[in-house]
């Protein structure tokens, strides 16, 4: 019995050693063949054709916003705080990027107004600059996307992104639909 379980072994091993020369021996056939790694890269190539880089447009500041240009909307049913948009900053860019300026008007009597993009494909948000008092834009320290998340309290970049701006990966078809929904509610199509 002994014998046998040897034999048995030494033929399993025997079957792995000509199966892993095997693999080597047509892995080096394979790479002899002129212009077979071209194949495939090319192959890869083709395949990703229509998907370029993307690559961020440079945003341009926007005017200072006036009360009569604001257009409010519910950023957040648990908070007190009031939400506007711009509507005269409101952009589609070539890059897919929707640009706005928002303007939080908070419970305690605070006004913050800020210059933002929201990137629909990827459900990001960015922060380019800071509105001051007297009108001018204070650049934003660290302008970096982020995923946008749901939140209980101050949920209104995503309460933006699914409702005005995005229409699933991709930004609605024109600032006038925007400023259509935000003036008279519901989503237009």
């Amino acid at each position: 019995m002994r014998g046998i379980h040897r034999v048995a072994r030494k033929a399993a091993r025997y079957g792995a050693v000509c199966a892993l020369l095997l693999g080597a021996s047509l892995a080096v056939a394979a790479s002899s063949i002129p212009g077979s790694d071209d194949k495939w890269h090319q192959w890869d190539v083709d395949f990703d054709e229509g998907k370029k880089d993307w690559k961020e447009i440079e945003a341009r500041m926007p005017a200072a916003p006036r009360p009569e240009d604001l257009l409010p909307f519910e950023g957040s049913g648990a908070s007190s705080h009031r939400f506007f948009i711009d509507a005269r900053s409101l952009s589609i860019g070539g890059d897919g990027v929707v640009r706005y300026t928002l303007v939080v008007k908070t419970a305690g009597g605070a006004t913050n107004t800020t210059f933002e993009g929201m990137r629909c494909e990827l459900r990001q948000q960015k922060y380019y600059a800071v509105g001051q008092p007297n009108g001018s834009w204070l650049r934003a320290r660290n302008p970096q996307w982020r995923r946008i998340e749901q939140r209980d309290l101050n949920n209104h970049h995503r309460v933006l992104y699914a409702d005005y701006f995005c229409d699933g990966k991709t930004p609605v078809a024109s600032v006038r639909e925007v400023v259509q929904t935000l003036k008279y509610g519901g989503f237009v199509k």
